[in-house]
């Protein structure tokens, strides 16, 4: 492959990558927990720092709706950093990193505050 395709090839993985992230933004501020998880991989990996790794899709649309029914969260986009397959939409307070392989997520990864997620929302301090 010459550098140019592989040039070509890295730009479309970056697009789909980006699109998937802004998908993904979408659903998680319309609280849907299903569309999220069709963005998933059947094996993916969902790791938010402050929890344990949640494993495999059906186990990551659970993870959501019962979060979804804990509290009202939304996602801001400050910014979109990319590497490869590797995509970080960063904000102020926590920012999620996103591996995206044939176009689903394979992995997610993210960083946020949770003392003053919890203080917000007047949820017990664990």
């Amino acid at each position: 492959m010459s550098v140019a395709e592989r040039s070509c090839r890295t730009r479309r993985t970056r697009n789909v990558a980006k699109q998937v992230v802004k998908t993904w933004v979408e659903r998680f501020n319309a609280r849907d927990a299903t569309g999220l998880a069709e963005l998933y991989r059947d094996d993916a990996i969902n790791h938010q720092v402050t929890q344990g790794p949640v494993e495999g899709r059906e186990a990551i649309r659970a993870m959501f709706e019962r979060e979804f029914a804990t509290a009202e969260m939304f996602c801001i986009i400050g910014a979109i950093h990319e590497a490869g397959e590797v995509v970080a939409p960063l904000r102020l307070r926590g920012c999620g990193f996103f591996t995206v392989r044939e176009g689903r997520i394979s992995f997610h990864r993210g960083y946020w505050d949770k003392l003053s997620f919890l203080k917000m929302h007047g949820l017990p301090l664990e």
